[in-house]
């Protein structure tokens, strides 16, 4: 099998290692990529670095079209895209094609808020000592960012890490995840045909081992990291001085109220705890239910769990396949079997096969159960009851994580009430917590992270504001 090349500084380059990526539903080898030697990293941070103050000085439309090409490149190679997301990851075509769809856009709105990056003025009149001045406010690069992109979304969450990066004109350090590089790697090759100079992107899948050093090199002062908690809060632990953002886990509550369309409740909540096989941090993992409409909504929840399609990633009417391993569905396994054994019970699933885990539906969970108190990170939703709005939301507050959270009303005063009162980063009315707009300001608190995606959003974070203040101009 050919070796998939790394990108150095903007060209392909192989080390004195390789990476097996294996697919998950059946284990077969679906590629293998080079890895660099550690002169290799640091070749292609030292490029960077160069690079910074050319970077950042870099025309709009060379940024912008440079952007607006890997969009269309990534449009015309949609489907063999999506079937590569599909071979390293183990998501159903349904869910990478999706996928794809997305990055399209990701760079899409990345080029067109690239040509929107302009600086404003502020007159500073205000006092007699300041007449005849004016201030000129742009947004610099803070530097170097270094991007860690997460398995679950190989291609479009590293592309939340380039896109924005390149649109305020700061180079790029990428480390994908080592079960999935061959999407980011993908995108490396789309980069390579754009004008943007040498040394403006680099695609590294270095061991994980080997990102600390990343973290510590003082000529990367920006880290975005997608990924788990643990890891996520040591690398702000490692670099206190550095700008860290992180996106990290959660465990997406939705809430059901009297006044839903429960059909509606259940056929989105049913499909999106489990699209992804639940290998998303806004799958639905907590439904919390008015007493008053319990009794009738479960039934519904269990029967469009019941009817998701299983089974092979490669199948177009597949709606969940495999996790990204049987580690990973084994230790979903023994998360349920925890709560069951004390005392909650299965009313759909619960049941393991390789790397698959059927929907689930558990009922009764204990509260201190980790799937109620942890990211499951897999097929697995709890439902329970609550009484009313007050206790509804307290029950969403009362979690270590904060990303998104459902609420399936049709009650403005409630939606805004939420909007008030929820402690997550974004509140969705009418629909599951798993909706995410690319373009939209993305992250959590609490333990679900620091700082926000969003095309816009990432732009602001890579960059500060530098002030010119011009004086005896004639205001």
């Amino acid at each position: 099998m050919d070796v998939t090349p790394f990108w150095l500084a903007g060209r392909p380059a192989t080390g004195d290692e390789e990476l097996t990526v294996a697919h998950p539903y059946d284990g077969r080898v679906v590629g293998t990529a080079a890895v660099p030697t550690p002169d290799q990293v640091e070749e292609a941070v030292a490029a960077a670095y160069a690079l910074r103050k050319e970077a950042a000085a870099l025309p709009l439309h060379v940024r912008a079209e440079a952007l607006a090409h890997v969009s269309r490149r990534l449009a015309e190679r949609s489907e063999e895209i999506a079937r590569l997301i599909t071979g390293e990851n183990g998501k159903p075509l349904l869910w990478a094609r999706g996928e794809v769809t997305r990055a399209v856009s990701t760079f899409r709105f990345a080029a067109e808020e690239a040509r929107r990056w302009s600086g404003t003025t502020q007159r500073l009149d205000t006092d007699p000592a300041a007449a005849g001045r004016m201030a000129y406010v742009t947004r610099v690069p803070k530097g170097v960012v270094l991007g860690i992109s997460p398995f679950n979304f190989p291609l479009n969450l590293a592309a939340h890490k380039i896109a924005p990066a390149i649109a305020v004109g700061a180079p790029i350090v990428l480390k994908p995840a080592p079960a999935t590089p061959l999407s980011a790697l993908l995108l490396g090759e789309l980069l390579a045909e754009t004008d943007l100079p040498a040394g403006m992107f680099s695609v590294l899948p270095v061991p994980n081992d080997r990102a600390p050093a990343l973290v510590d090199d003082p000529r990367l002062p920006i880290v975005s990291f997608t990924g788990s908690v643990p890891v996520g809060w040591a690398i702000r632990d490692q670099a206190p001085r550095k700008h860290v953002t992180l996106e990290l886990g959660g465990n997406g509550a939705a809430v059901v109220l009297p006044d839903a369309d429960l059909d509606w409740a259940a056929t989105r909540i049913g499909l999106f705890s489990n699209y992804q096989a639940g290998q998303s941090c806004i799958a639905v993992q907590r439904v919390l239910v008015d007493r008053s409409v319990y009794e009738e909504f479960v039934p519904k929840l269990v029967d469009a769990v019941n009817g998701l399609v299983t089974g092979d990633p490669w199948d177009d009417k597949t709606q969940v396949g495999p996790l990204v391993s049987q580690d990973a569905a084994e230790r979903v396994e023994s998360w349920v079997k925890e709560a069951v054994e004390a005392g909650a019970r299965v009313l759909a699933g619960g049941t393991r096969d390789g790397a698959a885990y059927a929907p689930t539906v558990l009922a009764d969970v204990p509260a201190d159960a980790k799937v109620a108190r942890e990211e499951v990170f897999g097929p697995v939703m709890l439902v329970q009851p609550v009484d009313g709005v007050d206790e509804a939301f307290a029950t969403v507050n009362d979690s270590a994580f904060g990303l998104q959270a459902g609420v399936f009303t049709r009650n403005l005063d409630i939606a805004f009430r939420a909007h008030r009162e929820l402690d997550v980063g974004g509140v969705v009315i009418g629909d599951v917590p798993s909706y995410r707009a690319d373009q939209m300001p993305y992250g959590g608190v609490k333990d679900s992270g620091v700082g926000r995606e969003g095309l816009h959003s990432a732009m602001t974070d890579y960059t500060e504001e530098k002030v010119m203040v011009l004086t005896g101009l004639p205001l």
